[in-house]
Protein backbone atom coordinates (compact mmCIF):
# COMPACT_ATOMS: atom_id res chain seq x y z
CA UNK A 1 0.00 0.00 0.00
CA UNK A 2 2.69 2.70 0.61
CA UNK A 3 4.59 1.30 -2.19
CA UNK A 4 1.97 2.55 -4.59
CA UNK A 5 1.25 5.56 -2.71
CA UNK A 6 5.09 6.89 -2.61
CA UNK A 7 5.53 5.40 -6.52
CA UNK A 8 2.27 7.83 -7.69
CA UNK A 9 3.17 10.73 -5.64
CA UNK A 10 6.78 10.27 -6.96
CA UNK A 11 5.12 10.10 -11.07
CA UNK A 12 3.01 13.39 -10.02
CA UNK A 13 3.66 16.58 -11.72
CA UNK A 14 0.97 18.42 -10.43
CA UNK A 15 1.79 18.36 -6.66
CA UNK A 16 3.69 21.79 -6.85
CA UNK A 17 0.17 23.51 -8.41
CA UNK A 18 -1.91 21.92 -5.92
CA UNK A 19 -0.22 22.39 -3.02
CA UNK A 20 -0.16 26.38 -3.76
CA UNK A 21 -3.56 26.44 -4.44
CA UNK A 22 -4.78 24.51 -1.28
CA UNK A 23 -2.56 27.48 0.11
CA UNK A 24 -3.71 30.26 -1.38
CA UNK A 25 -7.38 28.90 -0.53
CA UNK A 26 -6.59 28.09 3.00
CA UNK A 27 -4.70 31.82 3.57
CA UNK A 28 -7.17 33.18 1.82
CA UNK A 29 -10.18 31.40 3.49
CA UNK A 30 -8.49 32.77 7.21
CA UNK A 31 -8.17 36.00 5.85
CA UNK A 32 -11.96 36.57 5.07
CA UNK A 33 -13.09 34.75 7.99
CA UNK A 34 -10.85 37.36 9.55
CA UNK A 35 -12.55 39.62 7.93
CA UNK A 36 -15.97 39.37 8.27
CA UNK A 37 -15.45 39.22 12.30
CA UNK A 38 -13.64 41.66 12.39
CA UNK A 39 -14.96 43.77 9.91
CA UNK A 40 -15.16 46.96 11.41
CA UNK A 41 -12.45 47.34 13.57
CA UNK A 42 -10.30 46.55 9.81
CA UNK A 43 -11.99 49.32 8.52
CA UNK A 44 -11.35 51.75 10.99
CA UNK A 45 -7.52 50.67 11.13
CA UNK A 46 -7.31 50.90 7.06
CA UNK A 47 -9.57 54.06 6.55
CA UNK A 48 -11.86 51.82 4.38
CA UNK A 49 -15.82 50.81 5.71
CA UNK A 50 -17.28 48.05 7.36
CA UNK A 51 -19.26 47.32 4.32
CA UNK A 52 -16.30 46.79 2.12
CA UNK A 53 -14.38 45.09 4.62
CA UNK A 54 -17.44 42.39 5.01
CA UNK A 55 -17.88 42.56 1.50
CA UNK A 56 -13.88 41.88 0.83
CA UNK A 57 -13.78 39.00 3.45
CA UNK A 58 -17.22 37.31 1.79
CA UNK A 59 -15.60 37.26 -1.54
CA UNK A 60 -12.20 35.91 0.08
CA UNK A 61 -14.12 32.65 1.80
CA UNK A 62 -15.78 32.18 -1.54
CA UNK A 63 -12.85 32.27 -3.18
CA UNK A 64 -10.96 29.98 -1.28
CA UNK A 65 -14.14 27.76 -1.55
CA UNK A 66 -13.84 27.97 -5.35
CA UNK A 67 -9.96 27.11 -5.33
CA UNK A 68 -10.33 24.35 -2.59
CA UNK A 69 -12.90 22.44 -5.45
CA UNK A 70 -10.95 23.25 -8.83
CA UNK A 71 -7.54 21.67 -6.30
CA UNK A 72 -8.98 18.23 -6.06
CA UNK A 73 -10.18 18.04 -9.70
CA UNK A 74 -8.34 14.90 -11.41
CA UNK A 75 -6.83 17.81 -14.10
CA UNK A 76 -5.38 20.84 -12.72
CA UNK A 77 -3.43 22.28 -15.03
CA UNK A 78 -6.25 25.05 -16.60
CA UNK A 79 -7.69 26.42 -13.49
CA UNK A 80 -4.97 26.82 -11.95
CA UNK A 81 -3.28 28.88 -14.77
CA UNK A 82 -6.53 30.84 -14.58
CA UNK A 83 -6.06 31.46 -10.88
CA UNK A 84 -2.77 32.55 -10.77
CA UNK A 85 -3.68 34.79 -13.57
CA UNK A 86 -6.24 36.24 -11.70
CA UNK A 87 -3.71 36.42 -8.39
CA UNK A 88 -1.46 38.91 -10.90
CA UNK A 89 -4.55 40.91 -11.95
CA UNK A 90 -5.44 41.13 -7.87
CA UNK A 91 -1.76 42.45 -7.17
CA UNK A 92 -1.78 45.20 -10.00
CA UNK A 93 -5.30 46.14 -9.07
CA UNK A 94 -3.71 46.44 -5.27
CA UNK A 95 -1.12 48.94 -6.51
CA UNK A 96 -3.63 50.70 -8.63
CA UNK A 97 -5.96 50.98 -5.23
CA UNK A 98 -3.50 52.65 -3.43
CA UNK A 99 -1.87 54.59 -6.44
CA UNK A 100 -5.08 56.17 -7.41
CA UNK A 101 -6.48 56.92 -3.70
CA UNK A 102 -9.39 54.79 -3.97
CA UNK A 103 -10.18 55.15 -0.79
CA UNK A 104 -8.68 57.40 2.08
CA UNK A 105 -6.66 54.60 3.66
CA UNK A 106 -4.30 55.12 6.43
CA UNK A 107 -0.57 54.02 6.65
CA UNK A 108 -1.81 51.05 8.04
CA UNK A 109 -4.35 50.30 5.54
CA UNK A 110 -1.64 50.67 2.59
CA UNK A 111 0.85 48.48 3.75
CA UNK A 112 -2.38 46.18 4.44
CA UNK A 113 -3.59 46.46 0.62
CA UNK A 114 0.22 46.72 -0.73
CA UNK A 115 0.74 43.24 1.74
CA UNK A 116 -1.95 41.73 0.20
CA UNK A 117 -0.56 42.28 -3.50
CA UNK A 118 2.77 41.45 -2.62
CA UNK A 119 0.71 37.83 -0.66
CA UNK A 120 -1.27 37.36 -3.87
CA UNK A 121 1.87 38.03 -6.35
CA UNK A 122 3.70 34.90 -4.45
CA UNK A 123 0.73 32.63 -4.93
CA UNK A 124 1.00 33.56 -8.47
CA UNK A 125 4.19 32.74 -9.02
CA UNK A 126 4.37 29.48 -7.19
CA UNK A 127 0.99 28.31 -9.20
CA UNK A 128 2.48 29.31 -12.52
CA UNK A 129 5.79 27.45 -11.08
CA UNK A 130 2.99 24.53 -10.80
CA UNK A 131 1.40 24.71 -14.20
CA UNK A 132 5.00 25.04 -15.94
CA UNK A 133 6.29 21.90 -14.04
CA UNK A 134 2.77 20.52 -15.27
CA UNK A 135 3.42 21.34 -19.20
CA UNK A 136 6.98 19.82 -18.87
CA UNK A 137 5.59 16.28 -18.46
Amino acid sequence: MTAAISTRLNESTDSLLRFAMRADAVISGLAGVVMLIFGPKVAELSGTTAALEYTVGALFVVFALAVLAFASRPAVRTPGLVIAVGNLLFSVASVVVVVAGVWPLTTTGVVLVLGTGVYTLVMAELQYQGVRRIGRS
